[in-house]
């Protein structure tokens, strides 16, 4: 007999212990304070205390279900409801037992009471996908399972699921709130798979790719909200094949007004500089809604999460972040809705952008920036909502509507640019259109601005521009245009 199956207790016998009457689980919210390392002050944190009162009278199940894991060859079946509180991470060692899993028949809550990760699976995995690089022993270890549990948080550093050295982990049908990070990926994985979960309303991040050497990792079809430091976040490491599809990634920031740099989705390097063993790549993000919190905070008078973004991409000089696609998504409601530094071989295709609380798109040092075929509006705000380059070349943005951009400076802004072409872009009911500055050897073709505000202009280029070509466009305003900014006709 499964050992797990004998040491299970179930909910009703939990619920006789702990709730003598229904109205006792309704109780006042218990709160922890963290101070966060992104953030400028401490907040109050709910625990699982907040949903389990008494909770302390709960016994300590870590030791048994220890126990059950290491006399199970790894596997821990839970097959009737219950709450198990522990406070010490269950480690599944997968050298010692090969491929382990966790699953449930049934409603189960782990209440992780201590510091570290509730679950822990650690492998043995030190090559790469290629099939050569495997030890025969680490097939052994292949398709670690976690599916079907809640995990709750009741201690500052509790965290979710940690994967150490694992090769093609699933983790799906998992439920994460109040801990610090859900899901911690450390070290080095592969093929990884991160499916139909629900990551809620942690202190840290939603899943976090933690300086970790990891190609290949699907992340889909789930919810990722309210974690206060990142929905997904990639940070220094070697990340190669990310792919993020079918998500909903909102409010994984402040809801209040603390300065943050936190994102939705994060692809950092920048704390790395001149280490070029830091990088990421081809990294897809595709049919997700992506937003707050900017404009919806409860205090109506003010904007939450000042320096948040939906998309943050921060490479470096010594290598940029490439190789991206940003395509069919919905993506609103931070101060800047993408935001990206020293990238590069970046498409941002087919997206629908609305309700930024500055602007829609910042990007500095980067080039081959492709902006294809996307919807920018305010929305019901009256909001800067730009399209700014800066320090970039060889970029593209065509086949987009930019409308109701408040941006006295203009809805389209290129700043020391070269080698940019803009096509068939439809402005309207902008402050204003497009402006160029310091900027060479660009071509503006097939545009359309209509609508323009009073006193503002369609076009803007001064004499610091060179070698700028215009073809067939339609300007229904004023224009202020430097003939010796135009390339010369041969």
């Amino acid at each position: 007999m499964n050992l797990a199956i004998q040491l299970l207790i179930p909910y009703t016998m939990i619920k006789r212990f702990l709730f003598p009457t229904l109205a006792s689980v309704l109780v006042t919210a218990a709160t922890t304070t963290i101070l966060q390392a992104q953030d400028a002050k401490p907040i109050p944190l709910p625990s699982a205390s907040t949903q389990i009162k008494d909770l302390p009278s709960l016994p300590d199940f870590t030791a048994q279900l220890q126990q059950t894991i290491d006399q199970s060859g790894g596997n821990l079946a839970f097959v009737k409801t219950g709450i198990y509180r522990i406070t010490k991470p269950l480690v599944f060692d997968l050298t010692k037992h090969g491929a382990a899993k966790v699953t449930s028949s049934a409603g189960v809550t782990l209440i992780m009471d201590g510091p570290g990760p509730a679950i822990k699976f650690v492998g043995s995995h030190e090559g790469t996908a290629g099939p050569s690089s495997f030890k025969p022993e680490t097939w052994n270890e292949r398709m670690p399972i976690i599916r079907g549990i809640e995990i709750l948080g009741n201690h500052p550093e509790a965290v979710g699921i940690e994967l150490f050295q694992t090769m093609e982990p699933v983790i799906s049908g998992v439920s994460v709130r109040w801990c610090l990070h859900g899901i911690r990926l450390a070290t080095r994985n592969r093929n990884v798979t991160i499916s139909d979960c629900h990551l809620y309303e942690n202190s840290g991040v939603g899943i976090y790719l933690d300086d970790v050497n990891l190609h290949q990792i699907n992340i889909s079809n789930s919810h990722i909200s309210y974690n206060r430091q990142g929905g997904i976040v990639v940070r220094d490491g070697n990340v190669r094949n990310l792919q993020i599809t079918g998500c909903d990634i909102e409010g994984n920031m402040p809801s209040d007004p603390t300065p943050t740099r936190a994102a939705n989705i994060l692809l950092d390097v920048s704390g790395s500089a001149g280490d070029r063993k830091h990088s990421i790549a081809e990294v897809a993000i595709t049919g997700c809604t992506i937003q707050h919190s900017g404009n919806y905070s409860k205090d109506k008078s003010i904007f939450a999460a000042p320096g948040g973004a939906n998309i943050r991409i921060f490479g470096k000089e010594s290598y940029p972040i490439n190789s991206v696609t940003i395509t069919g998504n919905v993506i609103s409601d931070t101060e800047n809705n993408i935001d990206i530094i020293h990238a590069y071989d970046v498409t941002i295709a087919s997206n629908t952008l609305f309700a930024p609380t500055s602007d829609h798109l910042v990007v500095k040092n980067s080039e081959r920036i492709v902006v294809s075929g996307n919807t920018f509006n305010p929305r019901q705000f009256e909001r800067p909502a730009a399209l700014i380059f800066t320090d970039s070349k060889d970029c593209v943005i065509s086949s987009s509507t930019i409308h109701k951009a408040k941006n006295a400076a203009g809805a389209v802004q290129l700043n020391k640019c070269s080698g940019f072409l803009l096509n068939a872009l439809n402005f309207s009911d902008n402050v204003a259109g497009i402006a160029l500055n310091n900027t060479s050897d660009t071509t503006i073709s097939n545009c359309r601005v209509s609508r323009t505000v009073e006193g503002g202009t369609d076009l803007s280029i001064s004499n610091s521009n060179k070698d700028i070509q215009l073809s067939g466009n339609a300007f229904s305003g004023k224009s202020q245009i430097d003939q010796a900014a135009l390339a010369s006709k041969k």
